[in-house]
């Protein structure tokens, strides 16, 4: 008699089927149609090919183009496909790495003896095409190391070898699909059949393992899709996500630039950029003084010593600019790469009682990562950032009640600029590389279960991840989707018991007993170059009203009139409504083309009827006439619509 497992399912709902059977085989019991969608499952916790048997009691849930672990599978899958193509394309060329990431997958590809011209892509895509078509299964292979290298050092491909390097006896598995054959850890969809439409979208340069000392493999990008109609909505999207590219738009808006020079990825804030950084920046420090923060100001270097002893050294050193040494005295210090270190030592400048906390300290803090320049990306991957920084030092008996307030604060922040479509990913350790985090375990038991309990008592709408918490600590990442569907992650809150203890922060209880405060970390925006960049591209550049770097523009009709625009606007500077005069020699209707295009919410046209009655003719942004307006009623129209934006 075959021996039977249980399978519990996302309902409760729990099946008895044979030891050894696939995710696959159970879709396939529940529904045909359900099983022609699966493309891989989640084995307790864990991604699993479809097709890979069950030998023990498990809990499943069946992932499909719907999930994002079942997308990345897709896409995964996508990435062998391309290489089985180039390889039958390319004969003799070698491969480095094919991940899925968030818009599809890449894979890096040492071409040798041939070229790859843009031009080339349609046949790699016909090709692709061909082989998807074959329905060719994706087999996993356990794989000694020794046999793993005897294969790569035939094919004489290095990058592999180095790979290899890095991997155990035991834990090294190959798939085969058709004719190819790769070093992969999986998971993979069924077969290449459910590859329906293909796009090659870019080709690049990226140096073997990011290095830039070694060599610069290409990088072919890559999306597909299980159904053709999803390729076409694609290609609508790219072409509608050009046209709001924030590096268009902020050039075309005057909003900031680049200057080599000044040097690669460090933004220059231009007026109008800096006028609606401050706008946001005045926007938070209000919102934060509601609820008990505190600003504070803290230095753009720090001694070496100081990101030593938070860890931050050792974890990101690499990532950091090098260190600064002293003419004299040999000591070093780094450009800030966290303000988090700097917080805890003005909490420590004096002694502290229970009675004192929370203590919430904030700051606009500028910092500095060394990024890759071939990983620069306007305002979304920068190497000088600020970010809306603050950290909450509060007793252990605080931590849900100043959690929960933060997220009321971050859903604040995303209601006035309209981001409604979010899901709060609640980020935890990987319990099966526990030496990649800090601390004690009982204190991450406690910080994971506090974000659990306030993301429920909230009623967010999560998701869980393991492996994505912090070194020091479990958080909460808000991914936000933006008007074109796609997920960014901006606002964050950290629970951290493990600084702390490293800066041996004290607190005297209730009990006259030294006591350690717990460390929330969070920052709504992230930072705010990203955020500025996530913003633009939401709304097109048509910014919240009160955000809005000018937020009208007065256009007279001919010269003669100037003096009364003069009037106007100096009424309207008195009441903080920023904006211009039009004061070219060019016809009324080339003026309101050219505010359109600028995307100025309010137009106020200015002419002899409306100077003799003391009125404006008020057009709005994409809307149009608005009618007569007094300079009074217009200024209590436009407050009007600023309150009920930023209302709480």
């Amino acid at each position: 008699m075959s021996e039977m497992i249980k399978i519990t399912l996302p309902d409760g709902a729990v099946k008895e089927v044979e030891k050894g059977t696939s995710s696959l085989q159970i879709a396939a019991s529940i529904s045909e149609g359900l099983a022609r969608n699966v493309l891989s499952a989640k084995v307790n916790g864990q991604v699993w090919d479809a097709t890979r048997p069950i030998l023990e009691d498990s809990k499943l849930q069946l992932l499909t183009w719907n999930d994002d672990e079942g997308k990345n599978t897709f896409w995964h899958s996508s990435a062998h496909l391309l290489a089985e193509a180039l390889e039958d394309l390319y004969p003799g060329i070698k491969f480095g790495i094919g991940p899925p990431i968030e818009t599809g997958f890449y894979y890096d590809v040492d071409f040798g003896d041939h070229t790859l011209e843009g031009g080339e892509l349609e046949k790699i895509e016909a090709k692709m095409t061909e082989l998807a078509r074959q329905k060719n299964e994706y087999i996993r292979k356990d794989i000694s190391k020794a046999d793993a290298v005897a294969y790569y050092k035939e094919k004489g491909d290095e990058y592999k070898l180095d790979l290899l390097e890095g991997l155990e006896d035991g834990s090294i598995t190959f798939y085969e699909q058709g004719n190819f054959t790769d070093l992969c850890r999986g998971p993979h969809i069924p077969n290449t059949g459910f590859i329906k439409a293909v796009k090659l979208t870019n080709i690049a340069g990226a140096y073997w393992r990011g290095d830039e000392k070694s060599k610069m493999l290409t990088r072919i990008y890559g999306v597909t899709f299980p159904k053709a109609k999803e390729l076409k909505e694609y290609l609508t999207m790219i072409e509608e996500a050009k046209k709001r590219d924030h590096r268009k738009l902020g050039r075309e808006l005057e909003l900031f630039t680049f200057s080599e020079k000044v040097g690669m990825g460090l933004p220059l804030w231009l007026p109008k950029g800096t006028l609606l950084r401050e706008r946001l920046v005045n926007f938070m420090k209000k919102a934060q003084d509601k609820s008990g923060y505190e600003q504070v100001v803290t230095p753009h270097i720090g001694h070496k010593a100081l990101y030593e002893t938070s860890g931050h050294y050792e974890k990101y050193g690499k990532d950091s600019f090098q260190p600064i040494a002293t003419p004299h005295d040999g000591e070093e210090f780094l450009l800030k790469p966290m303000n988090c270190p700097h917080h805890c030592e003005i909490y420590k400048h004096k002694p502290r009682s229970y009675k004192d906390l929370p203590i919430r300290y904030a700051e606009f803090g500028t910092v500095y990562r060394y990024e890759q320049s071939g990983e620069l990306h306007g305002l979304t991957r920068v190497r000088g950032f600020t970010q809306d920084d603050a950290h909450i030092f509060c007793r252990p008996d605080q931590v849900k009640e100043e959690f929960i307030k933060v997220i009321d604060l971050v859903l604040y922040v995303f209601k006035a600029l309209g981001f409604e479509d979010f899901t709060a990913q609640i980020s935890l350790r990987d319990p099966e590389k526990p030496e990649k985090y800090i601390g004690d375990g009982e204190l991450w038991d406690k910080a994971e279960a506090a974000i659990v309990e306030a993301a429920a008592e909230k009623g967010l709408v999560t998701v869980t991840e393991l492996g994505e918490a912090a070194f020091y600590g479990p958080k909460l990442d808000f991914m936000v989707k933006d008007a074109l569907g796609r997920k960014w992650q901006l606002g964050t809150i950290q629970v951290d018991y493990q600084l702390p203890n490293r800066f041996e922060l004290e607190y005297i209880g209730s009990d006259n007993q030294k006591h350690r405060p717990v460390m929330i970390h969070r920052a709504p925006f992230g930072s705010l170059e990203r955020f500025v960049a996530v913003l633009i591209e939401h709304c097109a550049g048509n910014f919240p009203l009160w955000l809005s770097p000018d937020q009208i523009n007065i256009l007279p009709i001919s010269e003669k009139y100037l003096d009364y625009a003069e009037e106007i606007k100096s009424l309207l500077d008195e009441q903080g409504i920023s904006g211009n005069i039009d004061n070219r020699d060019e016809k009324i209707g080339r003026k309101i083309r050219d505010s359109e295009v600028k995307k100025v919410p309010f137009m106020l046209i200015v002419g002899e009827k409306e100077q003799e009655e003391r009125k404006l003719s008020v057009r709005k942004h994409g809307e149009g006439d608005l009618g007569s307006y007094s300079p009074e009623e217009f200024i209590a129209y436009f407050q009007r619509i600023i309150s009920d934006s930023l209302s709480r």
